[in-house]
């Protein structure tokens, strides 16, 4: 047997890998394995929910990882008044940083930068949507300049469940809302990160409001999967 293996390494290399099973992020009672960072925003987990609420401050996120190559899927909730997101593949500045789309703006050490899966009620800016990518604290744009904003919005049910599908594979990343295809864009800024379960900042006096989570599950890829 080791000289059969043997042979097979030295005819094919390494065997291929093989993608990973999935991994439910929001099960069980406790966020013992996430990190809260920015803002002071509060998240609890209650019967599989993760919920975050508003407080005073910056954007907040709950974060995982981090992840390359995977599948991520969650259902979410969000009140109408409230702007909120998925990051995937994101970063914190580690010291003060300008920031890329407006160079006058420093970023503090510790804010979020990457790639954000919007989640929203409405349309917002041009190409703007749920679904559609926006490069949180660097270059502050739409990632998918192709997305039709008010077509893809119509999908999103505000006020209740809505399904989300991430897939981001190699320099590829697209997203699906209620089973409806909706970012599809290629960018190598980022090949790793955090995935962030974000509570958008909101004028003081107003508030609180409230987004949630549930059946969040991520699915590793090996090089060379095909996903659809």
């Amino acid at each position: 047997m080791r000289f059969v293996f043997g042979m097979l390494v030295v005819l094919f290399g390494v065997f291929p890998a093989v993608a990973a099973d999935w991994v439910e992020l929001s099960a069980g009672s406790t966020l013992a394995d996430w990190t809260k960072v920015g803002g002071d925003a509060s998240y609890v987990i209650e019967d599989g929910v993760i919920t975050g609420t508003t407080g005073p401050g910056k954007n907040t996120f709950l974060t995982r990882g981090p992840y390359s190559d995977f599948i991520l899927e969650f259902d979410v909730r969000c009140d109408a008044e409230l702007n909120s997101g998925v990051q995937i593949r994101s970063h914190q500045y580690e010291k003060e940083t300008p920031q890329e789309s407006k160079p006058k703006r420093m970023r503090e050490k510790g804010e979020v930068y990457g790639y954000q899966c919007e989640i929203t009620s409405t349309t917002n800016r041009e190409n703007g949507c749920a679904g559609n990518f926006w490069d949180e604290g660097r270059r502050t744009r739409w990632l998918d300049s192709t997305v039709k904003a008010a077509e893809k919005q119509a999908v999103y049910q505000p006020g209740k469940w809505n399904q989300f599908r991430v897939v981001a594979q190699g320099n590829r990343i697209r997203s699906f809302v209620n089973g409806v295809p909706v970012a599809d864009f290629k960018d190598d800024r980022d090949a790793s990160g955090f995935i962030g379960l974000q509570v958008h900042a909101i004028k003081q006096g107003t508030g609180p409001y409230s987004v949630s989570w549930r059946k969040v599950r991520v699915r590793e890829l090996a090089g060379g999967d095909k996903v659809e």
